[in-house]
């Protein structure tokens, strides 16, 4: 794997969905030695939700109730 001239890398999708590094992601790296480490950086409790909210927004395709979408999920 090489660093781009951004110093950026790509890490392997097996590596992201072992771990659950979604986009968005914060991370940390930590240098022990010659070796660098990275991490999830720890979440803050109101990032996340609202990040997700927002790329979801405006997304569905279908026009339902919530009374037809609870219908339909409880059968």
């Amino acid at each position: 794997m090489r660093i781009t001239s951004k110093g950026q890398v790509t890490i392997p999708i097996e590596i992201r969905e072992k771990m659950g590094l979604l986009p968005d992601t914060e991370v940390q790296f930590e240098i022990k030695g010659d070796a660098v480490r990275i991490k999830r950086a720890p979440r803050s409790s109101s990032r996340r939700p609202r990040g997700l909210i927002n790329r979801m927004r405006r997304k569905a395709t279908v026009e339902m109730t919530t009374d037809e979408i609870l219908a339909l999920t409880r059968g």
